[in-house]
């Protein structure tokens, strides 16, 4: 795989859009606001029609601390979430390709001043190798992450992605690879959209300016505040349909940076006439050679977490939202229920993290965590979820969930503008559905232990039964019956 030089940022290339819009003193001045009971109901009614949130009124539902109040959001968190997203689960797992980095941020075992972190870079023939793992777990979704190097420019991240594609597992292959990496310009945002990526992740981090500087020191790339803001935007000028935000919880106060992801939604919805296709929300984890304490005093609780999902999802109903295996499991189950629509699973975040992933998979929980110890050095942060996939899924199974490893949109060309306009009642029975119950069948066949397969087998027939739609019905049964009798495999629709 060739590389490419990472040119350092050029303010002129900013996107036409390119403007500071997190303004500090008037989100802070709506965080000291006093709640006003009423209007709070008249916002829960208008998130209810599926309406996106202002910043103002996103910031109501922060005011208040009672706990009347925040049962009202759970609960109509909980019933978007399955009005628009159904009881579907997407899946997907990170694959890290190189960990070589330029920047010194203090929270982040990869920075460039952690001489314990174990410095490497995937070669073409342990990229397929890790692919391979991949597919093996049953895994059909991947997330492919680069540390912020001049090793890493655009296109070695299309190459990487390339040979990601390329990879065939008996019936398995990757259907659709995301990134998370450095901001691009737009010339390298159309160098990696050639290649068929999915969304194309950048996380601010925090949007708390002064917290920006002080985590992410001068002299690094990443301390430009404006040119990371604005990369999202450039992303979408240059034909990157999805993109996803982010802000690492913890490092500023956590209403502020909900406000700011709501402020970011709104500029590109106002800009492009689309907001992001993902948001995630990280908490801050432990990390090699960093000691939380001295990194901030700005702890998110776990009831503030939740919390924080509840609004998220009110204010931006047709966005995905993500809640990573850096959370424990049972707080991840939780969160499904009032907001997350995509998690990873069986995830391992060191380089080169998916060998000998079966030997690992079937040893007892404590030796997995003598693993996951050893690994901190290799890795950017400490997991909190570190079950096998197929665990994961017999969990979602339990709780009533139906997983889906669905790509279906990205590849028939439902992204970006198209996907809000085909997000409205009928989408999910018409589309999501049929495509998670087919994609659920091949992991059943391919991959599922036998407890899994039974029960994802009675789940099949109780989502069979839910579909109205005669026709619908005889057509997904068709469809499953293939894939149960036949190689056939990846029948979207």
């Amino acid at each position: 795989m060739s590389k490419n030089s990472l040119t350092l940022p050029d303010m002129s290339q900013l996107s036409a859009s390119g403007v500071d819009f997190i303004n500090e003193p008037y989100f802070e001045s709506l965080l000291h606001q006093a709640p006003d009971f009423g209007k709070i109901r008249e916002i829960i009614a208008k998130s209810m029609n599926k309406e996106a949130l202002t910043i103002e009124e996103t910031a109501m539902l922060l005011s208040s601390n009672d706990a009347e109040v925040k049962e009202q959001i759970f609960e109509a968190a909980r019933q978007l979430k399955r009005d628009v997203y159904g009881n579907r689960i997407v899946l997907f797992a990170p694959l890290y390709v190189g960990n070589y980095c330029m920047n010194d941020c203090v929270y982040c075992g990869f920075r460039r001043s952690n001489k314990a972190s174990v410095r490497r870079t995937l070669t073409t023939a342990e990229l397929h190798e890790q692919v391979t793992n991949l597919l093996r777990m049953g895994h059909k979704r991947t997330i492919a992450v680069f540390g912020e190097h001049i090793n890493y420019g655009p296109v070695f991240i299309a190459n990487c992605v390339k040979e990601i594609y390329s990879v065939r597992h008996g019936l398995d292959s990757i259907r659709r690879v995301n990134i998370n990496a450095s901001p691009l310009s737009h010339e390298g945002y159309r160098i990696v959209k050639e290649v068929g990526i999915g969304t194309y992740q950048v996380f601010q981090e925090t949007y708390h300016h002064s917290t920006y500087a002080r985590m992410h020191p001068a002299g690094t790339r990443k301390s430009n505040f404006a040119w990371r803001l604005d990369a999202p935007a450039r992303a979408i000028e240059s034909g990157c349909d999805d993109v996803g935000l982010g802000a690492l919880f913890g490092l500023a106060d956590w209403r502020f940076e909900v406000l700011s992801l709501v402020a970011h939604a709104t500029h590109l919805m106002q800009n492009y006439g689309v907001g992001p296709h993902t948001i995630s929300f990280p908490r801050i984890r432990p990390a090699s050679g960093v000691t939380l304490k001295e990194v901030t005093d700005n702890d998110v609780s776990d009831a503030d977490f939740l919390r924080l999902i509840a609004i998220l999802r009110l204010s931006v109903p047709y966005t995905g939202l993500i809640v990573t295996a850096r959370e424990p499991a049972a707080l991840r189950k939780v969160a499904l229920g009032f907001g997350v629509s995509q998690i990873d699973a069986g995830s391992h975040i060191e380089i080169g993290g998916y060998e000998n992933i079966e030997n690992i998979e079937n040893n007892e929980n404590n030796e997995i965590k003598d693993v996951q110890v050893q690994a901190l050095e290799r890795e950017q942060f400490e997991l909190g979820d570190i079950r096998p996939l197929d665990e994961v899924i017999l969990q979602l199974l339990r709780d009533g969930y139906v997983p889906s490893f669905c790509t279906a949109c990205y590849r028939l060309g439902r992204t970006g503008k198209v996907f809000m306009e085909y997000a409205i009642p009928g989408f999910i029975q018409n589309m999501c559905t049929p495509n998670a119950l087919t994609t659920l069948k091949e992991y059943l066949v391919d991959h599922a232990q036998s407890e899994t397969k039974e029960i994802g087998e009675k789940i099949l027939q109780d989502e069979l039964n839910k579909i109205t739609d005669n026709a619908k019905k005889l057509e997904i049964i068709k469809r499953i019956e293939r894939i149960n009798n036949s190689t056939d495999r990846d029948l979207y629709f």
